[in-house]
């Protein structure tokens, strides 16, 4: 495993962001994992999060890409993050684009979207927390692409959780073959559970045998091969 992988499990259990214990999701599946990016809050870890997206974004797309595109509410202070970092890291001025909940119908900026307008030939990456079923890319890639005339190159988020979305595929399985373009996290659960096992992180152990067998339970009945 790349060692920013391992440098990101650890500050997201650091951050409060990955959680174990029993948490009843959205989708109304009883999980023994929660990841909640929200938890992001200080400027030190947006700052160490958009690093992170940078490296996995440039490991997995290089740099043959123009818009970083977080859609709201999550995605857009991550997309602006991830823009910055992405210039610290590897000197490529990218943009940020984010669509907005409601149209603004005033002022210079109306229409809906933040940040860059999105032009013909751009190339984007499309940027979110986590995603469970996809739902999300329902809303988001009509609007991306009935804006202007680009080509998606993929999807970067945090966490894949490894379980099945609407059907029997995961949830970034079902986006890639649904839109055509590829779906990718920084990692992914088997890693965590990988780096994280019978270890201590910052001195406490956050997946011994009791939260091992509840992931294992877990993935016989929602998980994805």
């Amino acid at each position: 495993m790349d060692k920013y992988k391992e440098e990101f499990i650890e500050f997201m259990v650091d951050s409060e962001v990955l959680k174990f214990g029993e948490f009843t999701l959205k989708s109304g599946r009883k999980s023994p994992f929660f990841m909640n990016a929200g938890a992001y809050v200080t400027g030190s870890q947006l700052k160490k999060l958009g690093e992170y997206y940078a490296k996995a974004i440039h490991s997995t797309y290089g740099d043959d890409f123009d818009v970083l595109f977080g859609p709201a509410y999550k995605g857009i202070p991550i997309s602006v993050v991830t823009a910055i970092a992405y210039s610290e890291l590897y000197g490529k001025e990218v943009r940020y684009c984010s669509d907005r909940k409601e149209e603004k119908d005033h002022g210079a900026d109306k229409g809906s979207f933040l940040g860059s307008k999105l032009k013909d030939g751009d190339r984007v990456v499309m940027i979110e927390d986590v995603t469970t079923s996809g739902k999300s890319m329902e809303e988001t890639v009509p609007k991306v692409k009935g804006a202007a005339d680009v080509e998606i190159k993929g999807l970067m988020v945090s966490l894949n959780r490894m379980e099945k979305g609407t059907g029997d595929k995961s949830a970034l399985d079902e986006i890639k073959e649904k839109y055509g373009f590829d779906a990718n996290a920084i990692v992914n659960m088997d890693e965590v559970v990988e780096h994280l096992y019978n270890k201590p992180c910052n001195g406490k152990v956050v997946i011994d045998d009791s939260i091992k067998t509840a992931i294992d339970a877990y993935y016989e009945q929602y998980g994805v091969k």
